[in-house]
């Protein structure tokens, strides 16, 4: 049980930061269709797919397009990603109300970025993995740590004092509290990261292709128009644009059944006249499971209820991490400055003998 305390502290003194982070960050996320204050932001969503053909038509014209992900419930505009890493809002009447440059001058994409990648890339998505891995040994161990202290079990909001003990017994109190919802979000988090992970406990994925001849290239316009007559009850969600002359157009929608916010349906128009169509009603259970991963860990499912239970884990992350984080080294500093004044006696009452 020692040892066990010791590589909870240690380990927690060194990612609680971090974990922290994540936490905030993806508290903030939860919200974003809410704090996004843009013209249009909370239009009612209406879905007309010949508007939004001339919207991709136009934006598409200079050939720095990229992709669009159209307007949804939670944001009612469409946002334009180009090709070199600048984007913009586009109303559904088709105004454009915003444009940057770069991420970093909307909150919500450099957000999204270090929630994700840490402002890294993959080998920053692979670090937020394992700080997930380990916030789930956190709250692993916290449990079998509490055990033994149960007694003194009277949980509060914050600690009594902001001091090392009181800290640390609020550290454990709120930990078991919301041990529920932090496995659920760390444990869909490092599910979606970690590929051999989520295989191991919803099983192998198949998603099955059909592939069809139509005889000729279309372009964008015209792969909306046909994307919504082979499925007519899904939603256009996003579309991406060929990044090469033998790439093809893809069109991804969200079908009644699917909760994730921009659907795994997915159709791509190629060059040489074929289309592949990846239905997710075909994709097999385990597929369907890794489907919820996202919108179960965003509380994009669930309404107020789970925006709720996610906000309470991610603030709960970041209380934890932070003041655990503050509390090991306090401790350690005041160990420290007392070993240090005990010496300093030691040598003067030593020199006060010899006196």
């Amino acid at each position: 049980m020692k040892l066990l305390s010791i590589l909870h502290r240690w380990t927690g003194a060194f990612l609680g930061i971090l974990l922290a982070v994540l936490g905030l960050t993806g508290t903030i996320l939860v919200w974003e269709g809410d704090w996004i204050g843009l013209p249009g932001a909370h239009d009612p969503l209406r879905e007309d797919v010949a508007i939004i053909g001339r919207i991709v038509e136009r934006a598409a014209a200079d050939g720095q397009l990229s992709r669009i992900t159209f307007a949804s419930d939670e944001i009612g505009l469409h946002q334009l990603v180009f090709e070199d890493g600048g984007g913009a809002y586009v109303r559904q009447s088709g105004e454009v109300v915003d444009r940057w440059a770069s991420q970093w001058e909307r909150p919500e994409l450099w957000l999204f970025d270090l929630h994700h990648h840490l402002f890294a890339g993959d080998a920053g998505e692979t670090v937020t993995g394992v700080a997930g891995v380990a916030g789930l040994l956190f709250v692993l161990t916290g449990l079998v740590l509490w055990w033994r202290g149960r007694a003194s079990f009277r949980p509060t909001l914050l600690p009594k004092r902001f001091a090392p003990g009181p800290i640390v017994k609020h550290h454990r109190d709120l930990g078991l509290l919301l041990s529920p919802v932090l496995a659920l979000s760390l444990l869909t988090g490092v599910a979606m990261v970690f590929t051999p992970l989520r295989s191991a406990l919803i099983g192998s994925e198949e998603r099955p292709k059909q592939t069809l001849a139509v005889g000729k290239q279309v372009d964008a316009r015209e792969a909306l128009v046909r994307a919504k007559a082979m499925f007519p009850d899904a939603a256009l969600r996003r579309i991406t644009l060929p990044s090469a002359p033998d790439k093809p157009v893809v069109v991804r929608m969200r079908q009644p059944l699917e909760w994730t916010p921009n659907g795994r349906t997915q159709i791509s128009f190629g060059p040489d006249g074929t289309v592949s169509i990846e239905n997710a009603r075909a994709a097999n259970r385990s597929a369907s499971l890794a489907e919820k991963l996202y919108p179960v860990h965003s509380a994009k499912i669930g309404g107020l209820v789970m925006k709720l239970l996610m906000t309470l884990s991610g603030l709960c992350l970041f209380v934890l991490g932070t003041f655990a984080t503050y509390s090991f080294w306090a401790r350690r500093s005041n160990k420290k400055r007392r070993k240090s004044a005990g010496r300093s006696l030691a040598r003067i009452s030593v020199a006060n003998g010899g006196l």
